[in-house]
Formats: structure tokens, sequence, C-alpha cells
């Protein structure tokens, strides 16, 4: 059982001090343990998530600067700086920065599963059906490109 490590984790750094390519996105980790795993990502204008679904872990969001378009459980939100989004385990979402700015937001999941180790082998991967493949032998499934619309 990993615990966690006390501590601050820096404003653009990471935890382990290497930020992670992921999809195109700079995600930084900023805490892992067990019981949860925190990263916060800088979304450029166009950049997304697909829809996917985690199985095992609730999902948060805490928007920090900009916006976000989220498809939740089939509906379309916005959340803006200072806005919590919950996605319950199970439920499937997705995230899209359609704006014409920058995105900085705080991710974490609880607990924490697969979902760093996942990260760790995404990390400048670029060939899609293996971004799939890789999610789903990591408990996250990929919605069909349609449940982005």
């Amino acid at each position: 059982m990993a615990d966690l490590d006390g501590g601050i984790t820096a404003n653009g750094a990471a935890y382990h001090g290497r930020m992670l390519n992921i999809l195109g996105q700079r995600y930084f980790p900023k805490a892992s343990c067990d019981s949860t795993y925190s990263f916060e990502t800088n979304s450029e204008a166009g950049q997304f998530v697909p829809v996917h679904i985690h199985h095992t872990q609730d999902e948060f969001i805490l928007v920090q600067e900009g916006q976000l378009e989220l498809k939740l459980d089939g509906k379309w939100q916005t959340a803006r700086a200072g806005d919590l989004v919950r996605m319950p385990r199970g439920i499937p979402h997705g995230y899209f920065n359609k704006s014409d700015k920058p995105c900085r937001a705080l991710f974490w999941v609880s607990p924490a599963g697969k979902l760093e180790a996942l990260f760790e082998k995404l990390h400048n991967m670029t060939d899609i059906p293996e971004v799939v493949a890789t999610s789903a032998a990591h408990d996250v499934d990929f919605l069909p490109p349609e449940a982005n619309d």
C-alpha cells in the first residue's frame, strides 16, 4: 500500500519532477497514493480528451484558469475558473477546450487505481488505436468517436 507523501508540489511542476505529454497536453502529476491520484493539465485551445469511462474511479476537475466544455453522461456543460466538476465512476465523460484561450485545471481520481501507470505508458504515445488499447488495459474505456458530438 502506497501512502501519501507530505509536502508541496509547486505550480507548473510534477511531484516526481517530470511533465507528461498526454495526447499533446501537458500533465503535471501532483500527488499519488493508493487512495488518490492528482494531476494538473494545461490544455491549449482546441485540445480535448474524448468521451471515456472510468469503471473503478470517481474523477474530479477543479478549473483554475479558462474554461472547459464537458460532455458528462451525454449532456454538454461548461466549467469555468473556480468550478468543480464531479464525474462519478461508470459515467461517460470527456473534456474539450473549445475556447480560444488555454485552460489550466487540477484533476484527481479516487481511488488511484491504474491511472498513474496508464499515464506513464501514454507519455508521448501518438498512435490512437494503441492509446485506446492501452487505456482499456488500465480500466479506462474510450467510447466511439460519435460520443464526442
